[in-house]
């Protein structure tokens, strides 16, 4: 039995503790959280224990997901991984490049799985996108949700944009030659619409738009590539294939193929990797340096963004938002 713990049991890490809990094989034996009442309460759903500090289950425990703030990320995972406990963390890997990089290399230097939880990776939806996806001449995507105060801890380029910088990344070979953005903050003091536009070397070009402040909920991908379009719904987990039959008449040319999935509990899949990799001793399907590819795509748009930002204030007179 793989002896795991959770970090954090707000909104998501509940989630990932009723998960484990679940597993033939794994025995989730604490949650962690700074609140107790909260702590104790996921403790009791999943048959497992609370403890308030996490440093005192490092040496029980073969593997953690860690699902706390972004700000907490190197330092608890740092800790786990000095002890030789395998981690999952949850997106975006950290909140500075420099520690993503020492998360690397403390994984690499203890033999541990480090694993970011970029779930989309595991949607039926963006899998049958891998088996299809050959040659991307244009990418577009929309992630669109509405406002919440549970995540107002990162912008919205770390907190929904980077699923799509991490999925765009995984599809396109190439080096990045040029990255232009626009974004402003709404309804909170970081920015909460974002529009990026990353061009790569080989031609390749990618549109990213992610609201936090939308009306409607949207996560969706479409792939341009020769003789093939192709569209996910990460929502749905579904997706849409088109065609050209030169043979049919004009208006019948364009041929579009629904394709449906069973649904999956894709929360569950990646969880299931995760211990399947600490087991079998494999690299994660996101390990530790895509999530640092992921992290440096969106500092560098957060930049062009602050840019631009900066620009407009001087023009109106405005020191902030």
């Amino acid at each position: 039995m793989m002896k795991v713990g959770v970090i954090g049991v707000g909104y998501l890490g509940r989630f990932h503790a009723q998960k484990y809990a679940s597993m033939q094989d794994v025995e989730l034996l604490y949650v962690c959280d700074i609140s107790e009442k909260r702590g104790e309460e996921v403790a009791k759903e999943t048959g497992s224990r609370f403890i308030k500090d996490y440093r005192e289950i490092a040496s029980e425990v073969d593997a953690v997901s860690i699902v706390v703030p972004t700000n907490q990320h190197f330092e608890i995972a740092k800790y786990f991984l000095e002890a030789g406990v395998h981690c999952l963390v949850e997106k975006p890997i950290t909140e500075h490049l420099y520690e993503a990089e020492a998360l690397i290399e403390i994984a690499k230097e203890k033999g541990c799985i480090l694993q970011v939880g970029h779930l989309e990776r595991f949607n039926p939806a963006i899998r049958f996108l891998e088996d299809h996806v050959e040659k991307p001449l244009f990418i577009e995507a929309h992630r669109l949700s509405g406002f919440k105060e549970r995540a107002l801890d990162v912008d919205v380029i770390l907190d929904l944009m980077i699923h799509d910088i991490d999925l765009t990344l995984a599809f396109v070979n190439s080096e990045i030659k040029e990255i232009r953005a626009v974004g402003v903050p709404v309804l909170s003091p970081k920015i909460d619409i974002a529009n990026a536009r990353i061009m790569f070397e080989n031609g390749c070009n990618a549109n990213l738009t992610a609201s936090r402040i939308s009306l409607q909920t949207m996560r969706r991908i479409r792939i341009f590539q020769p003789g093939l379009y192709l569209s996910a719904d990460c929502l749905e987990q579904s997706n849409l294939m088109v065609t050209a039959d030169l043979e049919r008449p004009p208006t019948e040319a364009i041929v579009p193929r629904p394709i449906s999935h069973e649904r999956s509990d894709i929360l569950m899949d990646e969880l299931m990797h995760f211990v399947d990799c600490i087991k079998n001793g494999v690299k994660p399907k996101v390990a530790g340096e895509d999530g640092l590819k992921a992290l440096e795509v969106a500092q560098q748009i957060k930049a062009k963004i602050q840019e631009g930002l900066g620009v407009y204030e001087e023009c109106i007179g405005k020191k902030s938002f």
